[in-house]
Order: C-alpha cells, then structure tokens, then sequence
C-alpha cells in the first residue's frame, strides 16, 4: 500500500472510524469535456477503499517503508 502519512488516524482504532469520502458522480460520468455515459445515469465514485490489514505486507510513505506490527511501527514513523 502506498500513502501520505498525512492520510493515516492514528485515533483510528478501526476501519469503521474511518468515514468514506463520496465524490461528485460527474468525475464517473464524464472524462475531461466529453459525457461517457447517459448523464442520467446513478453512479458512486467513493475516493477510496479500506484495504484488509490482513492483505497489506507493508505501507510506503514518504518518511520510508512501514512493516508489521503496523499498530507500534506507524506511530514510530507518523510521530
């Protein structure tokens, strides 16, 4: 995975702390000036995922590449 450290809650104590951000659906149905689907079209265009932690081997930041345990080893780096 890779991040900004400026991304990372470290009052997070789970996934669900975490709200999701959901964008305008405009940036899916549209690409620069042309309209790509019927604009009456619904569509969600959320800004991101989560991620099981059990799928992440490591997470690269711009402070360097943070391994497991990721509970002590991110506090390490972000503080």
């Amino acid at each position: 995975m890779v991040a900004p450290t400026s991304t990372i809650d470290l009052k997070a104590s789970s996934f669900k702390d975490i709200p999701i951000e959901i964008r305008s659906k405009d940036e899916v149905l549209r690409c620069k000036d042309n309209i790509i689907a019927p604009i009456s079209s619904d569509a969600l265009n959320y800004s991101f995922d989560i991620t099981p932690h059990q799928n992440i081997t490591a997470i690269i930041t711009e402070k360097g590449v943070i391994y497991p345990p990721f509970e002590d080893n991110i506090k390490k780096t972000c503080l």
